[in-house]
């Protein structure tokens, strides 16, 4: 059974020129509308069980009208909509809140319309105070929170009691990295559970990587819905064929970082780690150096670096292995690996001893933000067995110096030639 059915639904605005022929539309009177203007027309669609829709298009194409109509703030024209679950929303950015109320009385504000009750609300506070992890500001008014604190707030309150369907349109792109990871970490567990993801966004990396389905909108109407990875190659087709240089660069600031000497981002920090192991030892401090050996975490394309971690031995440990693995901000695997797998003898090591553990590394990575996983595991056990282990214990962010036109996760360092063949 589908959990959103989308029935050839359109939104039109129209014009009466009187108030008086408005009022005798909404009763049913034959009245015509002096203007009529459709921006949404011929969309249908099925979202079903843990299935993530991504919904893709120009600006004004009415990606955020038919969200609207989805969660019956606005009411279409003509189709109809069918949700069989709770629909959880974060729209516009501090859409539901009070600037005059804190944050937690506008927990209990924007719980409230979703239907919550004051004690279930009262049960869930706990978490989406943690989760937002604002500090005291949570119970400030919401007038003096910046754009990334609404979001913080935003996404817990929607996200406290899993629904059935997660709508998000763009409002996590405000927040900062490591947060950014930690909602995606969410959404992922949710999804496990059976939650449907429908969301909009103007990153087609982040769609594809993301999504199973897409929707493709395009002048008012549905161009094409289907598997995630060829709707966005169509919308990207669209987009550099269609001359219209505003989209183009928006495409391309996707991609495009400018060089900064900058070494360590402050922002950068990691408030949601997991950490677990069996005691023997402890990894203390996980951090970067460039090519220059200096600590960093902001790093360019190309150049050589190293990431480092300190272990601190409570007790005596034969051979440990030693293994690190890099992720993105959407928790997907890039690559990791270990000293076993490098044929990197490691010795027995007694307790109180403190040891830095070095991995060089080329920077093949694109532009963007990465996560580290750092462990070591007993070799001598016959099941993988960590000792200790930091689950995104940190990150960093590659820059590439200049407009490439690179495009995907990693640089594989091509290089062009061509030849003249003479008949």
């Amino acid at each position: 059974m589908s959990l959103l059915r989308v029935q050839g639904i359109g939104k039109a605005f129209r014009s009466y020129g009187s108030e008086w022929r408005r009022f005798a539309g909404w009763f049913g009177l034959s009245v015509m509308p002096r203007t009529e203007k459709w921006v949404l027309r011929n969309i249908s669609f099925d979202i079903h069980p843990g299935e993530a829709v991504g919904i893709i298009g120009q600006n004004g194409a009415g990606k955020s009208t038919l969200l609207k109509m989805i969660t019956g703030t606005m009411h279409p024209t003509e189709g109809k909509i069918q949700v069989n679950g709770r629909i959880a929303a974060i729209l516009e950015l501090g859409m539901g809140f009070n600037p005059e109320l804190t944050g937690r009385q506008n927990v209990f504000h924007v719980a409230g319309l979703m239907g919550f009750s004051i004690e279930q609300v009262l049960e869930v506070m706990p978490d989406i105070e943690a989760f937002a992890d604002i500090g005291d500001y949570f119970d400030e008014p919401v007038r003096v929170y910046s754009s990334g604190m609404q979001a913080r707030v935003a996404f817990a309150v929607a996200t406290a009691n899993r629904p059935d369907i997660l709508i998000v349109d763009e409002a996590l792109s405000v927040g900062d990295a490591a947060f950014q990871r930690k909602c995606f970490h969410r959404i992922e567990n949710h999804m496990n559970a059976g939650m449907s993801l429908l969301l909009v966004s103007h990153d087609v990396e982040s769609i594809k990587k993301i999504c199973t389905k897409a929707l493709f909108l395009k002048n008012h109407s549905q161009q094409s819905f289907g598997e995630a990875k060829v709707v966005c190659d169509e919308y990207e087709k669209h987009l550099f064929s269609s001359g219209d240089e505003s989209q183009k660069s928006m495409m391309r600031s996707n991609i495009k970082q400018e060089h900064s000497p900058l070494l360590i981002d402050p922002s950068l920090l990691i408030t949601d780690e997991l950490s677990y192991g069996d005691g023997r030892a402890l990894i203390e401090e996980v951090w970067f150096e460039n090519c220059s050996g200096k600590p960093a975490n902001v790093l360019n394309m190309g150049d050589d670096f190293v990431i480092k971690y300190r272990v601190i031995f409570k007790s005596s440990v034969k051979s440990p292995i030693f293994a690190f693995l890099i992720k993105t901000l959407e928790g997907i695997s890039l690559y990791g690996t270990d000293t076993e797998s490098l044929g990197s003898k490691t010795t027995v090591y007694d307790e109180g001893d403190r040891v830095e553990i070095s991995f060089n590394l080329k920077n093949n990575l694109a532009s963007g933000t990465y996560f580290i996983n750092c462990g070591m595991r007993d070799k001598l056990s016959e099941e993988v067995l960590f000792i200790s282990r930091r689950v995104d214990v940190a990150m960093f962010k590659v820059n590439q110096q200049k407009d490439t036109g690179q495009v995907g996760l990693v640089n594989l360092g091509a290089k062009f030639s061509s030849v003249i063949i003479q008949n």
